[in-house]
């Protein structure tokens, strides 16, 4: 991928490319005012817009050319909008037909097609936002459910970035303190005390952020459950049970799912990846045998196995662990064991209970939240805070065995250094770049 080019003036269409009764088509650069207003009617009106207003018009191929569609056009000046830049976002009719002419006359007079992550990292770097807020951007828009979504624009409106501020802002006190401790002689200051507790709070903090990161994987990516069991156990019919649809084919005849068949749904707010799989059984059909073999795979790539158990059948199954739950179908024809969870995916009996089971496992061992916390998505944060975590208590080591202060200072540092790459104030190029390329085209 290219780097960007941040003196080009951009364009890229902001909505789904897909027919729909309003587009929005963003530009954005120093400039593009003037630009575009020999493509637009009145060019006056645009020319002479203020900040923060509407237009309304056509854009044409030129003075006095072809009308190529009625819009309204929202106007930013340098300093405000999204980018910070001067841009222009216009809402047009959603005629595909209509978006190609107006994307490809923008490309011929001379704006450039902007790359994924464009807008938003025009955005970081005119200061309108840190990092963390510019990756919660992409998190809002991938977000599977209404949980993610709270927790991304939370990220967005800057709580992350306050928190890491204040980290920092202890931090840089604890800092300065034994900066003064190294740049003046002992006999100029008076005897000095570590704030050892202030350094505990810092790491204490941090630590509490960066345990989040696996509540916020589980609501932001969500989880792989695959169904599994021996033929006829009834798996089409939970998975149809649970996506509310009839997805897989139902049948007496054993063997009728050979291939798995995968789908989304939402169990208690958790996005899920949902599996039916080929039944587990001996076989000598070899397209059977084959669909076993990838039942086997995705089992071992799960989240969580949900082993659906025929209570009519004396059949031997696995038994259950952290990844495993065991669960007794057709409750309705015959009793499950004392204890155990049962359902019918015939009649829907215990599907609830179900539901709230699987809930619950996937939600073992991940540290409970109220929706007011803050809580962290981003692998490239989780890492960057363990390691600022790390060095603050290898710091905190080095005081309590009265190793010098230069080695203190050093570590210190150290956990600076992370917390800024974490905001993107020192994040090497190569790196922002990578993360921005992530993005959506449009934003």
């Amino acid at each position: 991928m290219e780097s960007y080019d941040t003196d080009d003036i951009i364009y890229a269409l902001a909505t789904p490319w897909a027919q729909s009764a309003l587009a929005v088509i963003r530009v954005s650069g120093e400039g593009c005012k003037t630009m575009l207003a020999n493509y637009f009617s009145p060019a006056k009106a645009l020319l002479q817009a203020k900040n923060a207003t509407l237009v309304h018009g056509f854009i044409t191929e030129g003075k006095d050319g072809k009308k190529l569609d009625e819009v309204v056009a929202a106007v930013y000046t340098a300093g405000h909008g999204y980018t910070m830049e001067e841009s222009v976002e216009f809402t047009c009719h959603g005629s595909l037909p209509g978006l190609q002419a107006i994307l490809a006359s923008f490309k011929r007079i001379g704006l450039r097609p902007a790359q994924g992550g464009e807008f938003t990292f025009r955005a970081f770097l005119h200061g309108r936002m840190d990092l963390t807020q510019a990756e919660a951007v992409q998190e809002l828009v991938a977000a599977q459910s209404p949980r993610s979504q709270a927790m991304a624009l939370s990220r967005l409106e800057g709580t992350l970035r306050d928190r890491i501020s204040g980290a920092k802002e202890e931090l840089l006190v604890v800092l300065a303190s034994v900066e003064v401790q190294l740049d003046y002689a002992e006999d100029e200051l008076d005897e000095f005390v570590f704030p050892l507790e202030r350094l505990r709070g810092v790491e204490t903090s941090l630590s509490l952020l960066a345990s989040t990161y696996k509540v916020g994987r589980l609501y932001g990516q969500g989880a792989r459950v695959v169904l599994a069991g021996a033929t006829n156990a009834g798996k089409s019919s939970l998975f149809n049970l649970l996506l509310k649809q009839q997805r897989s084919i139902v049948s007496s005849v054993k063997g009728t799912t050979r291939d798995y068949i995968e789908a989304d749904c939402s169990i208690e707010g958790i996005p899920i990846r949902l599996y039916d799989t080929a039944g587990l059984r001996e076989s000598a059909d070899s397209i059977e045998v084959e669909g076993i073999k990838k039942t086997e795979q995705l089992i071992g790539q799960a989240d969580l196995v949900v082993y659906l158990v025929d209570s009519t059948d004396d059949a031997r199954f696995p038994e259950p662990d952290a990844k495993t739950l065991l669960v007794y179908n057709k409750s309705d024809l015959a009793k499950a064991p004392k204890g155990s969870l049962s359902i019918s995916a015939q009649t829907g009996e215990g599907i609830v209970a179900l539901a709230h089971a699987m809930a619950e496992r996937l939600r073992e061992g991940v540290q409970a939240t109220g929706d007011e916390q803050i809580i962290i998505e981003s692998e490239r944060q989780h890492l960057l805070l363990l390691q600022a975590r790390e060095a603050i208590e290898r710091a905190i080591a080095l005081v309590e065995r009265d190793i010098p202060l230069d080695i203190v200072a050093a570590e210190l540092n150290e956990a600076m250094q992370n917390l800024g790459e974490l905001t993107g104030e020192v994040t090497p190029a190569d790196i922002l770049q990578k993360i921005f390329s992530g993005f959506c085209v449009g934003k």
